[in-house]
Parts: C-alpha cells; sequence; structure tokens
C-alpha cells in the first residue's frame, strides 16, 4: 500500500540545502508534494512589494528547477494559506503537512490556527527550525526574560554551539498524480509596464545556487577586510547576502558554518570572522525583539516616542524618496535603492537620520518605503533597523545622534565614486565641494555644469537648523 503523501510548504526557505522540514518529509519515504501559496489575504499579512515581487518570481523559478531535477514539480497556488493547505490534503490524501517556522506576528497566529484545525480533520502539521540560528523563545536572559540589547544577546547566541548542516537530498520521492499548479507567469510579480527592475536584473541572481556563488564570492574577496570596509559604500565590501537570507536561499547556519570554515587557520581573517558573525546575530536579534514584541513595525518600542511631534511634509518625502534632497550621499542612496532594490548598509542609517531627524518624519514612513523598494525587505530588520536609527527602539542609537550627511559623504565616501556613480549630474565638481555643493563657489558650479534648483536641487532643509530643531523636539518630549 502506498504511503500518503507529506505536503512540504515551502515559505521564506527557498532551498533545498539544510531544509530540516523537507528533510524530515523525504526520510519519512512516502511521497513528497512540494507546495508554495502566495498568501496576501490572511489577517495581518504585509503584502510583498514590488522588489521583493521580482525576487520571489525568480527565486520560485529556481527552487522549481531544482525540485524537478530531483524529480518533483513545485505547485503553486494563491490564496489564503489555511484554506489551500485542507483544500490540497483532501485533493491528495496527504495525511502530514510539515514547514519551516515563520516569526512575523500574522505567521505565528496561522501556524497555530493550522497546528490545531488541521488535527480535527485528521492532518498533522509539524514546523521545523531552519530560517534563525537559534529559535527566540530558546534565548534568554539569566532571569528567563527576552534580550533587550544586542551585546549580551551576541555573547549568548555565539557561545552556543550550532547544529549541524543537513544535505539537500540527491531524489526526492514525487506523488503519481500531483496537485494542479498556478502558472507562475500568471501571477504577475514582474513589473511590466513600466519595467522598473532593468537595475535590479543586472545586480542580482536570486535563487539557491546565486545565494552559494555570492556566500563563496565574499568569502573569498572580501572576508579579510570586512570590518574595515564594510562601512564603505563606494567599495565592494559587503556580502550583499541580506535578500538571499530572507527569502531562505540559503540558511543562515549554512553562512556560520561556512565562514568560520573558510576562516579556520588564517589568522589574518579573525577580525572580519567575528563582525561578519555579528552581523548575522544583528538579524537574529532583530527577530528576536519582533518576536517578543509583535508590534514592532508598527509601534515604538519606547512609548514616549509616539507622543513625538513630527512636522515634516508629503513634499519633503516626496524629494526624500526621489533622491532629490540636495544631500548628495542621501541623494545617492535612495537612487541606489530605487535602481538596484537594495542600498549599502552604512547609508541605509544615514538615509534614515535624515529623514527622521532633519525631516522630522515618522519612521514609519521610511519602513514603508525600504518595505516596497528592497529585495531584502524583511519585516523583522527593517523594523528594528529603523526603529533603532530613529532612536526609538530596543538598544537603539541614541536620538541625539543626528548624522551629519556631508561629514558621513566625506567619511565614508572619501573620493566621492559612490556618490559619481549615483548623482552624475554633480560628477564634475572637485571633490571638495562634492558632498556640499550648496558651499561651492559659482564659478566652481558653472565649471561643472551645476545650477542649484535646477540641474541639482538646493538642500531641502540647513541641517545646522534642522539639527537644533529635532533636539529642541525631543528635549520637549522628554520634559
Amino acid at each position: 500500500m502506498t504511503p500518503a503523501p507529506t505536503i512540504v510548504w515551502f515559505r521564506q526557505d527557498l532551498r533545498l540545502y539544510d531544509h530540516p522540514a523537507l528533510a524530515n518529509a523525504v526520510q519519512g519515504g512516502g511521497p513528497v508534494i512540494a507546495l508554495y501559496i502566495l498568501d496576501e489575504v490572511s489577517p495581518g499579512t504585509w503584502s510583498l512589494g514590488g522588489a521583493s515581487r521580482w525576487w520571489l518570481h525568480f527565486s520560485l523559478q529556481s527552487l522549481a528547477k531544482d525540485l524537478a531535477a530531483r524529480g518533483v514539480p513545485l505547485v503553486l497556488r494563491r490564496g489564503g494559506a489555511g484554506e489551500v493547505l485542507r483544500v490540497i490534503a483532501a485533493e491528495t490524501g496527504a495525511k502530514r503537512i510539515v514547514t519551516s517556522r515563520c516569526y512575523e506576528p500574522w505567521a505565528r497566529h496561522l501556524e497555530q490556527q493550522l497546528h490545531d484545525g488541521l488535527r480535527n480533520v485528521g492532518v498533522s502539521f509539524a514546523r521545523f527550525p531552519g530560517s534563525l540560528l537559534f529559535e527566540p523563545d530558546h534565548v534568554r536572559t539569566k532571569t528567563d526574560v527576552p534580550y533587550k540589547v544586542y551585546t549580551p544577546f551576541w555573547r549568548a547566541v555565539s557561545a552556543s554551539a550550532q547544529r549541524s548542516l543537513i544535505p539537500a537530498p540527491a531524489t526526492i520521492a514525487g506523488a503519481g498524480a500531483p496537485p494542479r499548479s498556478d502558472s507562475l507567469d500568471d501571477w504577475a510579480l514582474l513589473p511590466t509596464k513600466p519595467d522598473w527592475a532593468g537595475g535590479l536584473r543586472e545586480t542580482w541572481t536570486p535563487g539557491e545556487a546565486g545565494a552559494a556563488a555570492r556566500l563563496d564570492a565574499f568569502l573569498q574577496s572580501a572576508l579579510r577586510d570586512y570590518d574595515a570596509k564594510r562601512n564603505r559604500p563606494d567599495l565592494p565590501g559587503t556580502s550583499r547576502l541580506s535578500p538571499h537570507l530572507h527569502f531562505g536561499e540559503i540558511s543562515p547556519a549554512t553562512c556560520w558554518h561556512r565562514a568560520c570554515a573558510y576562516a579556520a587557520g588564517k589568522s589574518e581573517l579573525d577580525k572580519g570572522l567575528e563582525t561578519f558573525l555579528k552581523e548575522l546575530v544583528w538579524r537574529e536579534f532583530s527577530y528576536h525583539l519582533l518576536y517578543h514584541w509583535p508590534t514592532l513595525p508598527e509601534v515604538s518600542f519606547k512609548p514616549e516616542f509616539e507622543r513625538f511631534p513630527w512636522r515634516g511634509t508629503d513634499a519633503q518625502l516626496r524629494a526624500w524618496q526621489r533622491g532629490e534632497t540636495g544631500y548628495p550621499i542621501v541623494d545617492a542612496g535612495m537612487r541606489e535603492l530605487y535602481a538596484t532594490g537594495w542600498m549599502h548598509n552604512r547609508v541605509r542609517m544615514i538615509v534614515g537620520s535624515f529623514l527622521v531627524k532633519d525631516l522630522l518624519i515618522p519612521w514609519q514612513q521610511g519602513e514603508a518605503w525600504f518595505w516596497d523598494c528592497l529585495v531584502d525587505a524583511d519585516l523583522a530588520s527593517n523594523a528594528a533597523s529603523w526603529q533603532w536609527v530613529a532612536g526609538s527602539g530596543a538598544d537603539a542609537a541614541p536620538f541625539f545622534r543626528i548624522f551629519n550627511p556631508q561629514k558621513q559623504g566625506e567619511t565614508f565616501d572619501p573620493d566621492g565614486a559612490y556618490v559619481r556613480r549615483w548623482v552624475p549630474e554633480i560628477a564634475k565638481l572637485p571633490d571638495k565641494y562634492l558632498h556640499a555643493p550648496a558651499t561651492a563657489p559659482r564659478e566652481i558650479l558653472a565649471r561643472a555644469g551645476v545650477v542649484l534648483g535646477q540641474t541639482y536641487p538646493a538642500p531641502i532643509v540647513d541641517h545646522g537648523i534642522a539639527r537644533d530643531a529635532a533636539l529642541a523636539a525631543f528635549k520637549g518630549l522628554r520634559g
């Protein structure tokens, strides 16, 4: 008698290597149904932004190819995950559903509903780790409460043993007659009119193979100097693994193990390795915060910030979004974001500080724009990082830490290569004035072909005045 099939519900785990839920299903010996559900209707769900939809299309395409090579198709369905799972279980006679845990508030609520509801119809529902290094409810302080400060969290995580990696299955037993699948093209995840994804296509290779290649390239070319160069947007000094991690094309455990193995016995890599591992743990800390404080994406962690006297305008927000603030390092970052779906992390801090503290626009507005534009739009990391910049989050930078965009540009883009790439209309300015065109003499601007207010915007705010206004607002809030 043929055993009942097991449904492997793929979510933010679009890979075959180091996939505990998939491995468990394959080890069971019965047929496997690989399923992905595009769920944008379950209560509380944050619908995917445009850049994430683009990435998802190609990531699913890659996963389907890898699964087909092992003998099973990827079944695609659209709708509420609970209803789709019940329908497919009934269609196929499946008695078991396995999946990787997710940690967004709506996902946790849905998982609990499925665990309880499917049992009533004779279907078991099992959740497995794999998206994080450690489960958020397993990392607690000595007094058995969640961490609110990163450094002790890092110490706790880094001192704990990592689980072993799980090889990808060589073959997977498929069901005799797999259920009907939607067409990926019919989901219309890709932009058409206009097609704004040219920069994304030039920059990224979504999928498990692309993730593995990206990690290898980083280890070989950038790990050694990672600590020193990761803050330089003009240099290829970061891993650029964030979208691959978000979509689960590679697990953080894989990144941890492979980085440690690559650096073993090479003392010159010690500092770079530790810094890279700390970045992985910052992602982990973000999920820890979201898990224990599920309102993190909407509500300031520090309650007093809910009373902050925001007064930025819609026009200022649009100028920030378009990269037309008159501050070159800010504009370069916002243009890079729109063109490639990604922004260097140092520049994310600069543009975030500018929005919240120079323009006095709520951090949630920046979070929403990043959610739509980033290929690595991750609810936990996005929320935690915006609250860190705003000074409203757990273990956040103090509000009075206000980045001076001119000095930030001069420090981290000293030769102007980053600004010149993304803000070409001021590229001919001398280095001395590149990060502050408004301070350049008229004849210097003329020789560079720059007319402030015409070919390039004049600053939309005076940073010195804006800084004083922000500090006064913060002082009033605390008082």
